[in-house]
């Protein structure tokens, strides 16, 4: 049956606008369909596989991390085994014209012949008309045409503007836009497939392939991966007593306060440009003053710490403080030079932790394992903690000794029975880098949706399935 244009109205609406109705990750995970779920689709069966597609392409095509990819291979198995013909859609990349034509490849390497139906994975090139957004009758034609238990790779979605629609929509904006979206997501039913199957775990903004299509769709459900990790893992770092939050991005003080928020954390360890506007809001704690150097430079964006980021810090201190919270912030700073300094100096900037902070980090890690002990020695479960982040420049050898000693840190901390997780970018390259997967209870391949299902407001996939599946 064919979306209205006021149904795609409701639907875009409420995925943009407030999430009081949606409750919290894990009652929602409870309702949302497993890949099981799916078993008795009959062979033949057109199956949409929204993926993890945002991978690193060398120049000559090839792919050294593809530990995304490879999330995809056990829900393309059980389809094809099925012999659902699916397709695996996604983007990569900020730049529109990097093609998924090398991830087509990629999968096939990553699937036997078995696996694919016995099929070479198929590439389905242009496959949108960006202006009205219908499905080319190429493309159509192309998938009509694959046999069963075969897989094809659709072009990046984010070649299409149509793709981005409801990062930065309002309601105002929905009625100009809504009849476009509405025959988006009827032709791609129509034309490509009417059920929807989520393995797109890292892709956690409001894109339409992950949030609108399933609207349209009888069948929708979360791929295997995506399942353990959000009902096994994501859930258990949501009860985090300790996190190690930080960054160069400032922005991430939203995902700090809405971690805080839920109530679980007695204890943060703080580095980056997040630690800064901290230390500055523990300086007017005390009515003493703390500089930011550069920082406070507007002119030096990628640092700058706006003032409306000051008083947020602020605010968050002083709530973290009533409710108990420990903030464990540096107390020296390696500046430009190499030097340490406990200040940052007009004209100067942070580029890593000094020797006495990373003392100061070891001694609260410290006072984490004597809180973990008690916990055990109780009948409690065991302490749990989350690490963000990098400390400092970690590219450069004079600006990684932060980040290289705290991944030590980890490994104590799990070798102790603690539950350690981290979250993906620069947190695991350093886990890759300096330490062993062993090291930690589990590392994600996803930053930022990582963040989002910390706090209160829900991954938008997540939103969107479980608004598809109680109506």
């Amino acid at each position: 049956m064919a979306i209205s244009i006021d149904d795609t109205i409701r639907w875009c609406s409420a995925l943009i606008g407030s999430s009081d109705d949606i409750p919290p990750l894990e009652t929602c995970l409870q309702a949302i369909p497993s890949l099981d779920s799916l078993g008795d689709l009959p062979a033949g069966s057109r199956v949409l596989v929204r993926g993890d597609t945002d991978v690193v392409v060398g120049d000559d095509g090839t792919i050294d991390n593809d530990v995304r990819l490879r999330s995809l291979v056990e829900t393309l198995s059980y389809g094809s085994q099925r012999g659902w013909v699916q397709l695996v859609y996604g983007h990569r990349g900020r730049d529109p014209e990097l093609s998924l034509e090398p991830i087509a490849h990629h999968l096939e390497t990553l699937l036997p012949r078995d696996a694919r139906g016995g099929q070479p994975i198929a590439f389905v090139g242009e496959w949108l008309d960006d202006g009205t957004g219908n499905v080319l009758t190429s493309a159509a034609d192309q998938v009509a045409n694959l046999p069963d238990g075969s897989i094809a790779v659709l072009e990046n979605t984010r070649r299409y503007t149509l793709e981005q629609a409801l990062w930065k929509a309002d309601d105002d904006a929905l009625a100009d836009i809504a009849p476009k979206l509405a025959n988006y997501v009827n032709t791609v039913t129509e034309k490509l497939g009417r059920v929807h199957v989520n393995e797109g775990f890292a892709a956690s903004n409001r894109d339409l392939s992950s949030t609108l299509v399933p609207l349209g769709c009888d069948h929708v459900a979360l791929g295997n991966y995506v399942d353990v990790e959000l009902t096994r893992h994501v859930t258990r770092t949501r009860q985090a007593d300790l996190v190690v939050f930080s960054g160069i991005k400032i922005n991430k003080l939203d995902d700090l306060e809405q971690i805080l928020a839920r109530g679980t954390v007695r204890m943060v360890i703080a580095a980056g440009g997040l630690a800064l506007a901290l230390k500055v809001a523990a300086a007017r704690q005390s009515g003493s003053e703390f500089g930011l150097g550069l920082a406070s430079d507007p002119a030096h964006s990628k640092i700058h710490i706006p003032p409306e980021r000051l008083e947020q810090a602020d605010r968050m201190y002083r709530r973290g403080l009533e409710a108990g919270i420990e903030f464990v912030l540096p107390v020296d700073f390696v500046l430009g030079d190499g030097s340490a300094s406990q200040t940052i100096p007009d004209g100067e900037a942070q580029f890593d932790v000094g020797p006495a902070t990373r003392l100061q980090q070891a001694d609260a890690v410290g006072r984490f394992l004597d809180f973990h002990r008690q916990q055990v020695d109780s009948g409690a479960r065991p302490a749990i903690a989350f690490h963000n982040g990098v400390f400092g420049l970690f590219e450069e050898e004079a600006f990684e000794t932060g980040t290289r000693e705290f991944i030590g840190q980890l490994k104590r901390m799990t070798e102790s029975g603690i539950e350690v997780y981290v979250g993906g970018g620069e947190g695991g390259t350093a886990l890759a880098r300096y330490g062993q997967p062993d090291w930690v209870t589990h590392c994600f391949t996803a930053g930022g949706t990582i963040l989002k299902a910390l706090g209160n407001e829900p991954i938008p996939y997540i939103n969107a399935l479980y608004r598809k599946v109680v109506g």
